[in-house]
C-alpha cells in the first residue's frame, strides 16, 4: 500500500469516488466528514497528504487548515472548492493549502494532482545534480535538501512543503534578484499560473520565521519592480 490521503467531504458521493480512484492508484486512503473530525484524525494518522473540501460542518476547511499548521503539522494539504473566488484562494494559501482543485473536477485531475504534489514534497527542486543534497548555508539559515529540514539560529523551521521548497530555491539562487513569475514558476509549476501574489504570501510567511522586523528585512530583500533576493544579513537590513 502506498502513501496514505486523507479525504475530507461531508458528500458522501465524492468520497467514495475519490476513495476509489485513490485506493486504484495504489494509495492508502482515510475518510472523514466534518472539521472537527479532520483535525482529530489528521493528528492521529499523519497522512502524507489531505484532500481538504472547503464547505464543512461544524468547522469549515479554512479553519481545519489553520489549525493543523498551528499543531505544526505540515504535511500537503489540497483544498477543494466549489467556490472560485480569489478571497477564498488567497486566504487558504495564508492559512497554510499548498494547492486548489475546483469542483466540478474529474477523479482522475484529482490524482494526478495528489501525485504531483507528493512528488514535489519528496523530492523537492528535482535537482540531481552533484550538489543537490549539498547543505545550504546563509548567515543563521542552515537549510539540508537530503533531510527536508531547515535551521534558523540552531533551531528547526516548522515549514509547509511549498514554503520549504521556496527556501530551498532561494538557498540555491541565494545573491540572485528572482522575479515573482521565475519563482511562481519553479515552486509552483503550472498551479496557479499568472497569480504572482501566491509569491507574495509565501515570502511574508518566510519573513515571519527569519526577520527581526519584517518592515526592514535583512534576509530576503524586495526588488522594485523586479522580484526577490536572498542575500547575505547586513545590520540595518532593507525596506519594504
Amino acid at each position: 500500500m502506498g502513501e496514505k490521503i486523507m479525504v475530507v467531504d461531508d458528500e458522501v458521493s465524492i468520497l467514495t469516488l475519490l476513495e476509489y480512484h485513490l485506493l486504484q492508484s495504489g494509495f492508502e486512503v482515510v475518510l472523514c466528514t466534518d472539521g472537527e473530525q479532520a483535525v482529530k484524525l489528521a493528528k492521529a494518522e499523519t497522512p502524507g497528504l489531505i484532500l481538504l473540501d472547503l464547505m464543512l460542518p461544524r468547522m469549515d476547511g479554512l479553519e481545519v487548515c489553520r489549525q493543523l499548521r498551528d499543531a505544526q503539522l505540515t504535511m500537503p494539504v489540497i483544498m477543494i472548492t466549489a467556490k472560485d473566488e480569489e478571497f477564498d484562494k488567497i486566504l487558504g494559501l495564508e492559512l497554510g493549502a499548498d494547492d486548489y482543485i475546483t469542483k466540478p473536477f474529474s477523479p482522475r485531475e484529482v490524482v494526478a494532482r495528489v501525485k504531483a504534489v507528493l512528488r514535489r514534497s519528496n523530492n523537492t527542486g528535482e535537482d540531481h545534480s552533484a550538489d543537490s543534497h549539498k547543505t545550504l548555508e546563509l548567515a543563521d539559515l542552515k537549510v539540508f535538501p537530503e533531510k527536508y529540514e531547515a535551521y534558523f539560529k540552531n533551531d528547526v523551521m516548522e515549514l509547509t512543503p511549498k514554503e520549504f521548497e521556496l527556501l530551498l530555491y532561494l538557498m540555491r539562487n541565494k545573491g540572485k534578484v528572482m522575479s515573482r513569475e521565475q519563482l511562481l514558476n519553479a515552486v509552483w509549476n503550472y498551479e496557479f499560473m499568472g497569480d504572482t501574489r501566491i509569491v507574495d504570501v509565501h515570502v511574508s510567511h518566510l519573513r515571519e520565521k527569519i526577520e527581526e522586523n519584517t518592515r526592514r528585512p535583512k534576509y530576503i530583500k524586495t526588488i522594485r519592480g523586479l522580484g526577490y533576493k536572498l542575500e547575505q544579513p547586513h545590520a540595518g537590513g532593507g525596506t519594504e
